[in-house]
């Protein structure tokens, strides 16, 4: 099996000592450790979706309360509206006002948690960086490095 010890590759005969490793075994060696990569990157991506999906599914479930405090006040107004013009006495329908108006408030500030939670969402940053890291190495590998004189 081929390993890379100090930089450089080797591989062990049967007796224990070290020989230079095939082409094959340096192909298969490469292709385990691109392999590994890919996976590890795949992982991370995962990771980080899941924590955005989260924030996601915290400012939904906030546009989802203010959709439902809305529509409470919206009840709360239409009622208001008929006992406001049914009576003349103002305590009643002042007071379904009232409720309505805070039904209201709340849904606004609602809306603005879940408007300030989705807009905290970005793109995978890690991941991104990673693999131009990852890119950026495999690519100097291929490059031949200036001899020393």
């Amino acid at each position: 099996m081929a390993e890379i010890r100090n930089g450089s590759a080797a591989a062990t005969t049967g007796d224990g000592s070290l020989r230079e490793p095939s082409l094959g075994e340096l192909v298969a060696a490469a292709s385990q450790n691109a392999s590994i990569l890919v996976r590890s990157e795949i992982e991370l991506a995962k990771a980080e979706l899941a924590a955005e999906a989260k924030k996601a599914a915290l400012g939904g479930g906030m546009f989802g309360g203010a959709g439902l405090f809305g529509f409470f006040g919206f009840i709360f107004l239409s009622f208001g509206a008929v006992y406001g013009l049914d009576q003349t006495s103002l305590p009643l329908w002042a007071c379904y006002l009232i409720v309505a108006g805070a039904y209201l408030l709340l849904a606004g500030i609602l809306a603005g948690i879940g408007l300030k939670s989705l807009k905290k969402m970005g793109p995978p940053e890690r991941t991104q960086r990673t693999i131009k890291d990852t890119v950026a190495t495999l690519k100097s590998r291929g490059k031949k490095q200036p001899a020393d004189a």
